[in-house]
């Protein structure tokens, strides 16, 4: 007879075993060497150029950089990755062998540490200074669990191309060793991490940037609202003023835990907006592991969550690009232009009225109105109060 004390751990190894043949196609992640300087010109390719603050350990390991493990310290780098000319949005083309392709692969152009916080300003103050009024915006990306570093650097980079927004791209990444069986020490290490995000939210409020854009994917929403919740409300309130907008994908967060930190907040100026899909089978077994209390990002009364002030997109009928069907926001930053402005103007098209709460969407034509991308199908519903349409989304 099993004892009854083994069941909890037998529950976890059985999640994870299960969770590791859904995921099983991953096998050639890239752990170290990642990023392998590559110098070959390739025609119709674009840079990027990445800062970088992280509560990862430095790892000595070449063309590494940083490691799982967690630092004492704060550490701060900037790199260069350069996107190939038949890019598919939505994907991260990586090398079969490193260094890479330019012309078929993502590729590293540059990289190095940055030595201080002052210096990390210092050098986005310089990027901001290269745009012109009116658009020195700062877009913050905070990865989720199950990442290693240079997967976190390349889907920013991803992020940023498919987008197309002219932001200054930051990196918060925090020491998730990029293994199944770690979760707890994922989670863990997010919540060391809160401290560092605070410090790195109150220097980018600080710097010249006219604007802060958010996005969190995964257990890194579960980091951002930690860190907000902590704040002392005067620091708050400075960075909510630059704000621009707060995405959260797919959020691995107890649902619980989430609408207790809205009680807590009171009323935000700006909605979050919250990116959810009830076929996510990675938030499944993060619901698995965490006593069958559901997710954020798999929860499926968006009324409520619009009641508790969030946009929300369903994208429960976008294909996936990943297995897990716990990436999907990849893909929409092809249209996030088209959706920022809709946002913004009102412009969504309603659907139905439910108990004051609007559901729009249908293919993409139904809310970026007579543009190119226009006759796309995009199949996505946008649920939200109409009170709440026109200010796009904030701490």
């Amino acid at each position: 007879m099993v004892s009854i004390y083994r069941l909890p751990m037998m529950r976890v190894l059985i999640v994870l075993t299960a969770c590791a043949a859904l995921l099983g196609g991953c096998s050639s992640r890239p752990e170290f060497g990642a990023l392998a300087l590559n110098s070959v010109p390739a025609e119709g390719a674009r840079a990027h150029d990445i800062f970088i603050v992280t509560t990862r350990a430095r790892d000595d390991r070449p063309d590494t950089y940083f490691s799982g493990e967690r630092s004492v310290e704060v550490n701060y780098a900037e790199a260069r990755i350069s996107v190939p000319p038949a890019h598919k949005p939505g994907l991260i083309e990586w090398p079969a062998s490193l260094p890479g392709d330019p012309d078929t692969d993502f590729v590293a152009r540059s990289a190095g540490y940055l030595p201080s916080a002052q210096a990390f300003k210092s050098r986005i103050n310089q990027e901001l200074a290269t745009r012109p009024r009116g658009e020195k915006e700062v877009f913050l990306f905070i990865h989720g669990y199950n990442t290693m570093f240079a997967e976190s650097l390349y889907r920013l980079t991803q992020f940023v191309h498919d987008s197309n927004n002219g932001a200054v791209p930051v990196l918060f990444t925090w020491a998730s060793r990029g293994k199944l069986r770690d979760y707890l020490y994922d989670l863990n290490s997010a919540a060391i991490a809160r401290d560092a995000l605070e410090k790195t939210l109150v220097e980018l409020a600080n710097s010249d940037a006219d604007e802060i854009s958010i996005l969190a994917h995964s257990m890194g929403n579960y980091l951002l609202m930690e860190t907000i919740r902590q704040m002392p409300p005067s620091v708050r309130h400075k960075i909510q003023k630059k704000i621009h907008y707060v995405v959260l994908a797919a959020p691995d967060i107890d649902i619980d835990l989430f609408k207790s930190h809205l009680r807590r907040l009171g009323k935000v100026d700006k909605p979050f907006v919250v990116i959810v899909s009830a076929d996510d089978r990675a938030l499944r077994l993060s619901r698995a592991l965490s006593g069958g209390v559901d997710r954020l990002g798999a929860f499926s009364d968006d009324e409520e969550l619009t009641k508790l002030g969030a946009i929300v997109i369903d994208v429960t009928d976008l294909e996936a690009e990943d297995s897990a069907h716990h990436s999907k926001f990849a893909i929409l930053a092809e249209f996030a232009p088209e959706l920022q402005r809709a946002f913004a103007n009102g412009s969504l098209t309603s659907e139905s009225s439910i108990d004051g709460t609007r559901t729009f969407g249908g293919d993409l034509g139904t809310f970026v109105g007579n543009t190119a991308q226009a006759a796309v199908t995009l199949p996505i519903r946008i649920i939200a109060a109409p009170v709440v349409l026109a200010t796009g989304g904030s701490l």
